[in-house]
């Protein structure tokens, strides 16, 4: 296993404040995005920090409330219904617009994706997404078939900067394949995007080992590029953190036996909200084997009781 210390940590490395994990611009050579990682009791509370930060609240499982203002005279109180685990199908979310402060209680784990907010909040204001508008998407097929929640996309959210998706990729399956980039400029092909990935590996919902459930892992690579080195080639459990400066990342593969989830937090400096990559062109072939193979008949993953959330 090769790891770059500065862009791979494991879980709880990054601890701090009552987090389990905090990505910020504390982290040297990081600007652009957060994320914050918690598991919570009932009974807990924990601080969103100061405005300034345009924020989504993810519940990975559990239940949440969000007590949230964008000034000093309003209080709105949000609840998340949250779900079971990351492979129940999607979650409702929160977003939280720049001007937004708050603070969150509940029991379970939760993400809170976040970005410097370039508006005073009036222009994208805070915004509860229930599981039910979550656009969710069935990528590739085969062996390279996975499900995304775009929740946070520029298609589905009106935001900033901050872009936001989750990847569930079944046992056996790769996913962020073909590898790719997304680090310089290129007008109409390419936009300049730090990525951080966050990693949950399940023993397979149906005939897994619920005593495997520690061991469960997959694979994460990211190398380099002519914007910059970087050598990541790890085994990933959850709680593991991937950042992304630049550089070609992927594959993510899902080990046999176990699925594999990410949460992809995404911003960059420049002035348009988007996300465009550039594939290999090692690997780029690849995308065009997909035309005669049909999605994995395994997705979508789902509550349980056939409907999507």
């Amino acid at each position: 296993m090769t790891v770059d210390d500065r862009w791979f940590h494991r879980r709880g490395s990054l601890a701090r404040d009552g987090w389990e994990s905090v990505v910020d611009d504390s982290l040297d050579g990081w600007q652009h995005t957060g994320l914050h990682i918690a598991e919570l009791s009932q009974g807990d509370e924990i601080s969103l920090g100061a405005a300034g930060l345009e924020r989504i609240v993810i519940p990975l499982a559990g239940s949440f409330v969000v007590d949230h203002s964008a000034a000093p005279t309003e209080s709105v109180r949000t609840t998340l219904t949250g779900r079971t685990s990351v492979f129940d199908g999607p979650t409702d979310v929160l977003y939280l617009s720049g001007a937004s402060t708050g603070r969150l209680s509940g029991e379970g784990r939760v993400a809170v994706a976040s970005s410097p907010a370039r508006s005073d909040g009036t222009i994208h204001p805070s915004r509860h997404i229930p599981a039910s508008g979550v656009p969710v998407e069935l990528r590739g097929a085969g062996t390279s078939s996975r499900q995304v929640h775009n929740f946070g996309t520029p298609e589905s959210l009106a935001a900033d900067r901050l872009i936001v998706c989750e990847v569930i990729t079944p046992s056996a399956n790769w996913s962020s394949y073909p590898p790719h980039k997304h680090d310089e400029h290129v007008e109409g092909s390419e936009s300049e995007l730090e990525e951080i990935y966050y990693f949950e590996a399940a023993p397979v919902r149906d005939g897994g080992r619920a005593e495997s459930a520690h061991a469960a892992f997959g694979l994460f690579s990211a190398y380099a590029s002519p914007a910059g080195q970087i050598e990541i080639d790890a085994t990933v459990r959850t709680g593991d953190i991937a950042l992304v400066p630049h550089g070609y990342h992927g594959p993510a593969v899902a080990a046999p036996g176990y699925d594999l989830y990410y949460l992809n937090v995404m911003a960059g400096p420049g002035a348009e909200r988007s996300w465009l990559i550039s594939d290999d062109p090692d690997h780029a072939w690849v995308r065009d084997a997909w035309n005669d193979q049909d999605v994995d008949p395994r997705l979508p993953y789902t509550s349980g009781n056939g409907d999507l959330r």
